[in-house]
């Protein structure tokens, strides 16, 4: 599991900004799934089950969920319809690049904001000798940015602000201390490790089990 200093990410997260608000449709889920500040979400809103995963950018962790579990994950439970799935933010070290790379994400209103992600996911393996600027860059680009954009995107002091009240928000009230954390209708996995398929369909069988059922 990836760490991180709480004041090292605050600052990074103040210094730094960008892209814009979180678009309209990350509004309060019509089942009344609690809602954190900046909340990016897929699938159907009215799912019996909601599951949240912290991430950062910087973690391999995260990277390998998302590139070896995420995509089976998504055809069962959220295509279909029967899990509401939220994304929130979180720093590792290095702190600066993971907050650029949410930042980026967040560019035009959000729009594109799960294929930035990924795309930022895949790029790890070429972040080598500190040379992610143009990596970044490239993947604005694939996006509809001109590298003008992106710098102004990512340097915004309003969406700099919101992201340090999302780290605030992940720190102070859902307790996280690491990527990737995960939650099931709002009770916490083990965040010692990721988890593959078979422990989210565990979790999420467990979440529709009746209270008070066998």
């Amino acid at each position: 599991m990836s760490g991180y200093t709480r004041r090292a990410a605050l600052a990074t997260a103040a210094g730094l900004a960008a892209g814009a608000v979180a678009p309209a449709w990350a509004a309060v889920p019509a089942r009344g799934w609690p809602v954190a500040p900046g909340d990016m979400s897929l699938g159907n809103p009215r799912a019996p089950v909601h599951v949240v995963e912290y991430l950062s950018l910087t973690c391999p962790h995260c990277a390998h969920f998302h590139e070896t579990i995420f995509p089976a994950f998504r055809a069962k439970y959220i295509d279909t319809g029967r899990v509401y799935f939220t994304l929130r933010e979180l720093l590792t070290a290095p702190a600066q690049i993971a907050a650029a790379g949410f930042l980026m994400a967040r560019c035009n209103g959000g729009a594109r904001y799960f294929t930035v992600i990924d795309q930022v996911f895949r790029s790890q393996s070429r972040w080598q000798g500190g040379k992610i600027k143009p990596i970044f860059v490239e993947i604005a680009k694939a996006n509809g940015m001109t590298e003008a954009q992106f710098e102004a995107c990512i340097t915004d002091e309003k969406a700099g602000t919101a992201l340090e009240g999302r780290i605030r928000y992940a720190v102070e009230t859902d307790k996280v201390t690491g990527t990737p954390t995960f939650f099931v209708n709002g009770v916490r996995l083990d965040s010692g490790h990721v988890p593959d398929l078979t422990e989210l369909d565990a979790a999420i069988a467990g979440a529709l089990k009746p209270k008070g059922g066998r």
